[in-house]
């Protein structure tokens, strides 16, 4: 068995994993984790320096994802492949309420011609499962998987509002608050009265926080027994649309949407 460097032995206890804990498999995901749309290819030097390990072990996990088809190398360069979407499509195809939740971000785009997206609440980030954009407004790196801050958005405002007290007393205390946007609340008593409100009102809204220039508004999506299992938001630009036809117009549909919903999540 190879032996482990003094910091990965450090981090094993920190973590406070076992002796079953895979440290191949832990290097080998956060080298694809390294990948995103502002590094889209990397040498072996500059993934070795975003996953701090040794050149010698990056190549051969860089080596064992090429042979499985998950990575392709061009020249010095390591990009992905489309095949590493087979990972993302056995969490997709085992959860039956993104397959519930798709068609309706469908519809909603349709009507409002706005993107739509449902999120759930996964290491206290917000993660698409999710989501459909009007035709002329598709982003790549806006779609199904892609991650954001719960403090500072309407979606994860309203997944943070379904915490107890004590679990989001620990969130705040445990999360950095940084600024997104010169808009963006930091101040954990104004995030905390917002997430009450949601909770209390029964949808969210925030305005340029997480990305300048644009606003949402976000509902819950419960079971049967009254838990919440994701939320769905529509977002768009402000000049586009007022934060009145938001809550006026916008917001009633996603509510009623959420109700049909809610009678499919078993």
């Amino acid at each position: 068995m190879t032996k482990l460097r003094s910091k990965d032995v450090a981090r094993r206890e920190e973590k406070g994993v076992g002796r079953d804990y895979s440290e191949a498999l832990a290097r080998g995901l956060a080298i694809i984790c390294t990948f995103s749309a502002e590094k889209r290819r990397m040498t072996l030097s500059e993934i070795a320096r975003e996953v701090d390990l040794p050149k010698a072990t990056v190549r051969r996990t860089l080596i064992t994802l090429e042979q499985l088809g998950y990575m392709r190398s061009e020249g010095r360069l390591f990009t992905l492949t489309p095949d590493i979407l087979r990972i993302a499509r056995a969490y997709l195809t085992c959860n039956a309420i993104s397959d519930i939740i798709q068609p309706a971000c469908e519809r909603l785009t349709k009507t409002t011609d706005e993107g739509t997206a449902a999120a759930v609440i996964h290491n206290d980030e917000v993660v698409m499962i999710a989501r459909s954009v009007p035709a002329q407004a598709a982003l790549l790196d806006v779609g199904i998987g892609f991650r954001i801050s719960a403090y500072n958005s309407a979606l994860g405002r309203i997944l943070l509002s379904d915490k107890t007290d004590d679990k989001l007393a620990a969130y705040f205390a445990a999360t950095p608050l940084k600024k997104s946007t010169p808009f963006t609340i930091t101040d954990p008593e104004v995030i905390k009265d917002e997430v009450l409100a949601a909770r209390k009102n029964g949808f969210a809204y925030a305005c340029q926080e997480a990305e300048y220039g644009y606003h949402s508004v976000a509902v819950p999506l419960r079971k049967f027994n009254g838990s919440m299992v994701a939320a769905l938001h529509i977002g768009t630009r402000i000049e586009k649309v007022t934060r009145e036809e938001m809550l006026s117009h916008f917001m009633p549909m996603l509510m009623e949407e959420a109700e049909r919903l809610n009678r499919q999540l078993i």
